[in-house]
C-alpha cells in the first residue's frame, strides 16, 4: 500500500530551516512535501518559496496554520512565539514538530499540552540528539553498568557561524519591521522574568543559555540517567565569553555539568558515564554540518588489558532520524519520546539550576 506523504508548513525560515530542515525534508520526498512557508520577512519567504517551489507563502503564522491541506506544521521561529504558534496549529488540527526550546515558561508548556490533548494532535519537541543512533545505543550500554559512579555532561562550543559559513549558504534580508524586533525583545524579557522570578541580568543570561544550548544536554542526560534529586551548586562567569557549571546530586552519585560559548571554532558536546567496570561516552559534533557522525566510546578492562571501542553506528544525521521518527509518530498515531510533558522536566531543571545560582549569590 502506498504510504501517505505529509504536507508540511514551515513557520520560521532562518538559519536552522535553511541549513537543516528544508534540505532534510527535500531528501525525504516519500514522507514529506513542503506546501507552505512563513516568515516575518516577506523577502525571505519569497526567496525560500522560489528556491523550493512552494506557492503558499505567508508572513502571518496564524494564516499558515489555517491552510486546509496541511498535515503537519514545523515551528522553527524565535522561541518567544513558539507557544502561540503551537496552540494555533493544534487548534487547527495540525500535528506539530517544534524546535527546542518548546517554550520558556511552565504556563506556556501547560497551554500547549492542553491544546494538544483537546485537539488530539501529536506534538514532538525537536531534540535531535536524543534520536542519534549512537545516543540510543549508549543509553543501552549505560543501562548495563553495574552501577553509576559518576557522570560528566559537557557542551562548550564556538560560534555556529564558524561552521555554517564554511559549509552552507544562508540568506537573510533587512525587511523585518522595527516594531517586530522590539516586540520580540519585550516578550523575551517578560517571559524570562516570569520563568526565573527575578530581574537579575546574570540569571536571565544563564536561563537563556540553558534554554538555547543547555536544553539539548540536560534532556539527553535525563534520558540516559534520569532526573537529579537536587542541584548542589551552580555558577557562571562572563568575561567576554560565557561559561556555566553545576553539580547535580543523584543520591548515589553526582554529575558535573558544564557549558559555555566562546570564539573558538570547535564543538565539544558529550555525555560520559562512569561505572565500576565500564565507561560509556557519546560524543556529538556540530549539527550544522550534516552527516558528521555521532560516536559512542566504551572503555573497559579485561584482565590486564584496557579496551577502548569507538563505534560509529551510521552516517545518517540525527535530524534525518528525528524527521523519520516524527513521520512514523503521525502515521502510526503514537507518541514520541520527546513530548511536551517530557519537556516540562527540562523547565524544572532550568529552575533548579538558576535557583542554585541565586542562592549561591545570596550566600556569597
Amino acid at each position: 500500500m502506498e504510504r501517505k506523504v505529509l504536507n508540511v508548513g514551515l513557520i520560521g525560515l532562518g538559519e536552522v530551516a535553511q541549513v537543516i530542515h528544508l534540505p532534510v525534508l527535500e531528501s525525504l520526498p516519500e514522507m514529506y512535501k513542503v506546501t507552505a512557508v512563513c516568515d516575518i520577512s516577506a523577502k525571505l519567504t519569497d526567496y525560500i518559496g522560489d528556491r523550493y517551489k512552494v506557492e503558499n507563502r505567508y508572513t502571518d503564522a496564524h494564516k499558515l496554520v489555517m491552510q486546509p491541506d496541511l498535515d503537519v506544521v514545523f515551528i522553527l521561529n524565535s522561541d518567544e512565539y513558539h507557544a502561540e504558534c503551537a496552540i494555533a496549529a493544534a487548534n487547527n488540527g495540525k500535528h506539530i514538530l517544534i524546535e527546542k526550546p518548546m517554550c520558556l515558561t511552565f504556563r506556556e508548556a501547560d497551554a500547549i499540552i492542553e491544546a494538544k490533548n483537546r485537539n488530539r494532535v501529536k506534538v514532538m519537541v525537536g531534540y535531535m540528539r536524543r534520536y542519534a543512533v549512537s545516543f540510543t545505543e549508549a543509553v543501552k550500554e549505560i543501562g548495563s553498568l553495574d552501577r553509576i559512579q559518576y557522570a560528566r555532561v559537557r557542551d562548550i562550543i564556538g560560534p555556529n557561524s564558524y561552521f555554517v559559513k564554511q559549509s552552507s549558504r544562508t540568506v537573510m534580508f533587512d525587511d523585518i519591521p522595527e516594531e517586530a524586533r522590539q516586540d520580540r525583545a519585550n516578550r523575551s524579557i517578560k517571559l524570562i522574568r516570569e520563568a526565573t522570578g527575578t530581574d537579575s541580568p546574570v540569571i536571565h543570561q544563564a536561563y537563556r543559555i540553558l534554554t538555547n544550548l543547555g536544553c539539548h544536554d540536560l534532556s539527553a542526560m535525563r534520558e540516559a540517567i534520569g532526573m537529579p534529586r537536587r542541584v548542589v551548586g551552580a555558577t557562571s562567569t562572563n568575561n567576554g565569553s560565557f561559561f556555566m557549571n553545576a553539580i547535580l546530586d543523584y543520591g548515589d552519585f553526582s554529575v558535573v555539568y558544564e557549558t559555555g560559548l566562546d570564539q573558538v571554532g570547535r564543538f565539544d558536546a558529550h555525555i560520559e558515564v562512569y561505572g565500576g567496570n565500564k565507561t560509556v561516552k557519546v560524543q556529538y559534533d556540530t549539527p550544522y554540518i550534516r552527516h558528521l557522525p555521532v560516536h559512542m566510546t566504551v572503555q573497559e578492562t579485561e584482565g590486564e588489558t584496557l579496551k577502548t571501542s569507538v563505534i560509529r553506528h551510521t552516517f545518517t544525521d540525527p535530524y534525518t532520524i528525528e524527521l523519520k521518527t516524527f513521520y512514523e509518530t503521525v502515521i502510526q498515531d503514537r507518541d514520541p519520546k520527546t513530548t511536551p510533558e517530557d519537556f516540562k522536566q527540562d523547565l524544572e531543571l532550568f529552575r533548579m539550576i538558576t535557583d542554585a545560582m541565586m542562592h549561591q549569590a545570596i550566600g556569597s
